[in-house]
């Protein structure tokens, strides 16, 4: 029994390597790739900072700036392949019915993620008008460009996580680990806290008005999620063994 397990422990392993060699020779192509375009997407993420010109202060900036620029594109990219790998390895833990879900599901967190990092896009842009012009007009704002990348990069992938919310709750909801009357009994709570991790990545020195602009596609995600869990949450079966009890009494 001992060598069983052992022998399976090590498939596991075997099984586990080889998926992660295939999401990092994925990642690497993408990354090559995306270094290539690195001025495209660099000209692209440094659009919402409008007429303010970028500053390097170090001679490795230049490299360091398309280094990440590649790693973050790079990454997105690869996308449905790793996350794909990472369900497939899961898969052998799932119940037959369940596994139809998973190509629906790498396909619906990619749109998510996508979706998010399409409205982070789109808040930059009004976000910098105010966060250059909150000082005044007596001084001139000298920005980084290593640091404005890696706000704009790490905003982007903020909001997109964001987006993922819906999945993470039918996740939760689907395994059992909460049910949709308890959601839905502290969705003040869920509020609240969609409100401060809104907070947290806006940096705008308004407190409510762009936060809340921030919440509200995630309130709306929230709420889809919870209408949708109603179709796949597990059916009680507490409620049928007093029935069965007396029939076979």
């Amino acid at each position: 029994m001992a060598e069983e397990k052992r022998l399976g422990l090590i498939e596991h392993l075997d099984e586990l390597r080889s998926r992660l060699i295939v999401a990092l020779v994925a990642i690497l192509v993408t990354t090559a790739l995306a270094y290539i375009f690195s001025d495209t997407l660099i000209f692209i993420l440094r659009l919402p900072a409008g007429d303010i010109k970028l500053r390097a202060f170090s001679p490795m900036d230049g490299f360091l700036i398309r280094f990440r620029v590649a790693v973050y594109g790079g990454v997105f990219l690869a996308a449905p392949v790793w996350i794909f790998e990472v369900l497939r390895f899961l898969s052998p833990g799932l119940l037959p019915r369940e596994r139809k879900f998973i190509f629906p599901g790498v396909v619906a967190m990619l749109g998510l993620f996508a979706l998010g990092n399409v409205f982070g896009y789109l808040m930059l842009q009004n976000m910098f008008s105010v966060l250059f012009t909150m000082f005044g007009t007596e001084l001139e704002y000298f920005p980084s460009a290593d640091q404005y990348i890696s706000f704009v990069t790490y905003f982007l992938i903020a909001t997109g996580l964001a987006f993922e919310l819906p999945i993470i709750l039918l996740l939760a909801i689907k395994i059992g680990f909460v049910s949709i009357d308890q959601v839905k009994r502290q969705r003040r709570v869920a509020y609240f806290a969609l409100f401060v991790f809104a907070e947290l990545i806006t940096p705008v020195a308004d407190p409510i008005i762009a936060p809340t602009v921030v919440m509200i596609p995630m309130l709306v995600l929230f709420e889809l999620a919870l209408f949708i869990a109603r179709f796949i949450a597990p059916k009680p079966t507490t409620a049928t063994l007093p029935a069965e009890t007396n029939a076979t009494s």
